[in-house]
């Protein structure tokens, strides 16, 4: 059968259905239906319990979107917290990868590093 994945948005979860066809099968006989009438309204009504849910987020970050900018913040200035997090997760994660390093050398748990050089192991 063939397949058809829709196409990711944000949030939304990964979902692949299965398109019931009859037709040819590759050894010259043919395939029959597969899906009966309650998967399908089964299906149906996931996706449509999805598409809900999705404009419910939707409507929820828009109204989040309009707080914000009611408070003063705009988009260039978001956009410039989000590229400075970035950064920090990204140095964060090399720190963090050469203390592991530094543990291995040394034959010590990365914890012991951090209480070594008085870090938290929240940070």
């Amino acid at each position: 059968m063939p397949k058809k994945t829709a196409p990711k948005l944000p949030g939304a979860r990964h979902r692949t259905v299965c398109v019931a066809s009859a037709g040819v099968a590759p050894g010259g006989g043919t395939v029959q239906a597969s899906s009966t009438p309650q998967s399908i309204a089964v299906v149906q009504l996931s996706l449509e319990q999805e598409i809900e849910e999705l404009k419910r987020k939707h409507e929820e970050l828009d109204s989040e979107i309009a707080r914000l900018e009611s408070d003063g913040v705009g988009i260039q200035e978001l956009e410039k917290h989000i590229d400075l997090l970035h950064e920090y997760n990204d140095i964060k994660d090399i720190g963090q990868t050469l203390l592991g390093r530094l543990a291995a050398v040394r034959g010590v748990t990365t914890r012991d590093l951090y209480s070594h050089y008085g870090l938290e192991l929240e940070d």
